[in-house]
């Protein structure tokens, strides 16, 4: 079976997250909605990715979003200077490097949090579970 994964998350400010996650994951839109019986979205990804966001706003009933300090999402970039490009990127994008929860996620990555308190985490090392 060939899956592929939609991470959906409710926004404050839908244009903001485009942007942020545009300009800080290199991702480009792959589609979008408007009024779908009250809300607004779209998604970002990249071609060949097994994976894409989607970022809703409802306008008759907004959601607020209420992540905790362990809700991630957990990008591996085993490339040293790949890493270090992806982690200003995402400053210059809008998101905020905070401190992890879970001090591991300090050892050989950096967290970052965006305008909703998302969390996204670039690790330095090669995914461990993966072969």
């Amino acid at each position: 079976m060939q899956a592929h994964l939609r991470i959906a998350r409710p926004v404050s400010d839908l244009q903001f997250a485009k942007t942020m996650y545009c300009q800080g994951l290199q991702l480009s839109v792959i589609g979008a909605f408007e009024d779908h019986q009250g809300f607004d979205g779209v998604m970002l990804g990249r071609a060949g990715m097994q994976y894409h966001f989607e970022f809703t706003h409802c306008k008759t009933q907004p959601v607020r979003a209420q992540p905790t300090a362990e809700d991630l999402i957990v990008f591996y970039l085993p490339d040293n200077h790949e890493w270090i490009t992806s982690c200003a990127r995402m400053l210059t994008a809008g998101f905020q490097q905070v401190a992890a929860f879970n001090p591991y996620w300090d050892l050989k990555g950096r967290t970052f949090v965006d305008a909703d308190g998302y969390r996204v985490v670039l690790q330095n090392a090669r995914c461990a579970i993966i072969a």
